[in-house]
């Protein structure tokens, strides 16, 4: 056991370090120059876009509304590492940690705009009507490589369980036990209760639930930190500087805190980025593809909110808090970090809630999110037939995260998303001339309309 504990660790320390930071970032270099650096000159466009079709029922190809699947790529992504994530990054890689995710959602815009439109242009229907779509798609009919898609196809099917399921539960029943004094096996009760009831539901019942959760659980988190925000203004510009000079040089020892290198900095940074917004993994496409949306670039416009919302405001915020605060000075690490800074921040019970209250609603909605993807992905591979049993298995998991249960399985699903990247990358960067067509395409439509 101890020998297949210690390969795992070198495997997840191969899968996740140096060198899959420099591909996922060179790989948004470079689709940043594809596109013409799209998230930044059509960033007002895709904002536009999400706000104007916002009530949008429009029945276009596709199973879900275009704001029903940002919401639920965003109920995926926008989880734990929001909260816990930035306050590991910070931690361990000083104030210029958040300098480095910033830059990985940046790049990260640009490559989940490209895996979506790419995804999107391959999307099928499933024998019940549902539309389908994702790296493993784009492989199989773009590429060739079916046998990759289904590779790409069973690495999420599992690191799901993982990383959308029980690490999520688990933190929902910690942050229920720390804060309200719940016991776990209550919590995952209830949690799987309510899971159950969405997603048995199908895709209809768990989009109709992430698009009325999300704006709902970001407006309470948003709220209290922004609040901390204004009321430690003093401390902003002192925080900034802190930021802009450890990202370049790292910071030294200073009370709790035990001091970082720039190469820790950027490290943790880029990795916390990463895991956040997972840009480069597939897993947004997977949802995206069954958007109703006139052309793939529109819907791959979506990406790119959703990127700057989970880790240009939501992220950014967590880390000004922390920082501000002075907090991050206090030798906490994880969400510890992050319940500390709000309880600085909010004085009394309010910031203690605020925290819980966040990484409970977060939890829970990545949780919802990523039942869809698993489900996309179990179909993929062994037909329709297999959503109901795969929705009844993810239901029964969220128990077992609960409670605390098969933590191996945790450490192994997230050494498995991190593989995603492998084929995902593969599927997008072998679609390159596709891609500069479609967004060639779209973007010539828009300016003869004068849009």
């Amino acid at each position: 056991m101890e020998t297949l504990e210690s390969l795992h660790s070198q495997l997840n320390a191969l899968v996740w370090g140096p060198p899959m930071m420099i591909l996922l970032m060179g790989a948004g270099v470079l689709l940043t120059f594809v596109t013409g650096g799209v998230q930044f000159t059509k960033l007002g466009f895709a904002f536009r876009t999400v706000f104007g079709k916002l009530l949008s029922t429009a029945p276009t190809d596709g199973s879900v509304t275009p704001f029903q699947a940002l919401a639920t790529a965003l109920a995926s992504t926008v989880g734990v590492g929001n909260i816990a994530g930035v306050s590991t990054a910070i931690s361990v890689g000083g104030p210029g940690a958040l300098f480095w995710l910033m830059v990985s959602g940046l790049l990260g815009m640009a490559t989940k705009f490209s895996e979506i439109a790419i995804a999107l242009n391959y999307r099928e229907r499933d024998k019940k009507g549902v539309m389908r779509g994702g790296a493993m798609y784009v492989l199989a009919k773009g590429m060739g490589l079916p046998w990759l898609g289904a590779i790409f196809a069973a690495l999420t099917a599992l690191a799901a369980f993982g990383i959308g399921n029980m690490v999520q539960a688990n933190s929902v029943a910690d942050a229920a036990q720390t804060s309200y004094g719940v016991t776990p096996w209550v919590t995952g009760l209830v949690m799987a209760a309510i899971t159950a009831v969405v997603v048995l539901g199908g895709v209809t019942r768990i989009v109709h639930v992430t698009e009325r959760l999300v704006p709902f659980m970001c407006a309470i988190y948003l709220v209290g930190a922004i609040a901390i925000v204004i009321r430690f203004a003093g401390e902003v510009p002192g925080a900034i500087a802190m930021v802009m000079e450890g990202a370049f040089s790292g910071h030294a020892a200073v009370g709790g805190f035990a001091g970082a290198t720039m190469s820790q900095a950027v490290r943790y940074g880029i990795a916390r980025g990463l895991f956040s917004n997972e840009a480069g993994l597939g897993s947004a496409p997977l949802v995206h593809c069954s958007a109703t949306t006139d052309h793939p670039v529109r819907q791959a416009t979506y990406g790119i909110v959703e990127v700057f919302v989970d880790t240009i405001v939501v992220c950014l915020l967590t880390g000004l808090v922390v920082l501000t605060t002075g907090a991050w000075q206090s030798g906490e690490t994880g969400a510890a970090l992050s319940a500390k800074a709000f309880e600085i921040g909010l004085p009394g019970v309010w910031g203690d809630i605020v925290v819980s209250t966040g990484l409970i609603l977060f939890a829970f909605s990545s949780v919802v999110g990523w039942s869809f993807y698993g489900e996309t992905a179990v179909t993929y591979l062994f037909g329709t037939a297999a959503s109901l049993p795969y929705r009844l298995l993810w239901v029964g998991f969220v128990f077992v995260g609960a409670v605390g249960g098969l933590e191996a399985i945790w450490g192994v699903s997230d050494t498995l998303n991190g593989m995603m990247a492998i084929p995902n990358l593969i599927a997008v960067l072998g679609s390159l001339p596709l891609l500069k067509r479609l967004v060639r395409e779209f973007f010539q439509k828009q300016a003869k309309e004068g849009r």
